[in-house]
């Protein structure tokens, strides 16, 4: 691995277990195994990386929203989506646990991230509009809009909600509470059929994430 894909690699790692407050380019340069010469030689500052890491943050994204298949229902679609865009979250744990001061110090930063988050309400509009047509939920579409940007709500701040109740370690755990929480907002809006629809997909998530957690035991 190259010395510049280290340093990203390393930081996410020491931003994710540490909070990205708490560590400086000299922790990541020693956790890495190099100078801090080497790093600044790679790397102008912390914010720097941070914006590297963002970019491979969007990389990632861009890949969550790949379609699962063209069969797919809407609410299995709508699961299928939160997963990934849950467990990208995950991996980039720190970013949204610390997220208005890391926005604060880089307005370039900050203009990317409202670009991903206008893709990630867009792809929420989408889906809800396919649950509609299949009969699940009977909104309009302003009330489909509201409702993209409620969910979108959750999902961005899930992370940094969780923080200030506990202040711990972010789990995986908990990251799949936040798929639930999700769904358990659309359960308002839902018609008999997709109710019973959200329900058996719930069912079936629940079941996913015991069998985890006695995997990690």
């Amino acid at each position: 691995m190259k010395t510049k894909d280290k340093i990203i690699q390393g930081s996410i790692e020491l931003f994710n277990e540490q909070g990205e407050r708490n560590v400086t380019t000299n922790h990541i340069a020693e956790y890495v195994g190099i100078s801090p010469g080497n790093l600044y030689y790679h790397y102008r500052n912390k914010d720097d990386i941070i914006r590297s890491i963002y970019k491979l943050y969007e990389k990632n994204l861009d890949q969550m929203f790949t379609p699962q298949d063209e069969s797919s229902q809407g609410m299995d679609e709508m699961m299928y989506y939160l997963e990934r865009v849950f467990y990208s979250m995950w991996q980039f744990r720190f970013f949204y646990a610390n997220l208005p001061d890391i926005l604060a110090r880089d307005p370039q930063l900050h203009e990317r991230y409202l670009v991903a988050q206008k893709s990630l309400y867009q792809r929420l509009v989408k889906t809800l509009k396919q649950v509609r047509s299949q009969g699940f939920i009977t909104l309009d579409d302003e009330m489909i809009d509201d409702l993209a940007h409620t969910l979108k709500l959750v999902v961005a701040f899930w992370i940094s909600y969780q923080h200030t109740q506990s202040l711990g370690e972010i789990t995986q755990a908990t990251i799949s509470q936040g798929v639930l929480k999700v769904f358990n907002v659309v359960k308002g809006y839902l018609t008999p059929s997709g109710l019973a629809n959200i329900q058996e997909i719930e069912q079936k998530y629940s079941k996913m994430m015991k069998s985890n957690v006695s995997d990690m035991k």
